[in-house]
């Protein structure tokens, strides 16, 4: 890989970003990451590592997705499962688990995955870092994927 792979190709974008406790030190963590990748942030919490209830920070944040506020949404918890059950109730969400760099390309690739969800407890913190580049930075190949995702909807 050269270089300036992980320069963000795409123009900066306003991503949503939320999580329960379990995911809250990646959540700060990956918020920095955007922040100096030049994108813009829209935290909706947790602000602690405080026991919390996920749907209620992990619905807003794919509301804001769906509703075109952002356009892009990263969802965090321990497993990461229970966050994008949550994130695909909302029309319009396409939030997908990932747990290595492949996932995250087909994420985009394939699925055109608007929301990406992350297991703070099952991922070492630089992958998940690099997780996160790369689905930001993977386009969606439309082609035959773009029929399959009108099917979702």
């Amino acid at each position: 890989m050269t270089a300036g792979f992980f320069a963000p190709i795409l123009a900066p974008v306003k991503i949503a970003i939320g999580s329960d406790h379990a995911g809250y030190e990646y959540k700060e963590k990956i918020k920095t990451l955007l922040i100096g990748l030049g994108h813009e942030v829209e935290d909706f919490g947790t602000s602690s590592a405080q026991p919390v209830d996920y749907p209620l920070f992990i619905r807003p944040t794919a509301e804001a997705v769906a509703r075109g506020e952002c356009e892009r949404g990263i969802v965090l918890g321990g497993s990461g499962n229970g966050e994008a059950m949550v994130a695909n109730k909302v029309r319009g969400v396409r939030c997908a688990l990932c747990w290595n760099l492949e996932t995250a390309r087909l994420a985009r690739e394939h699925n055109d995955s608007n929301v990406l969800s992350l297991g703070q407890r099952m991922l070492p913190e630089e992958l998940a870092l690099e997780i996160v580049k790369v689905w930001l930075v993977t386009p969606f190949d439309g082609g035959r994927h773009a029929r399959r995702i009108a099917l979702i909807e």
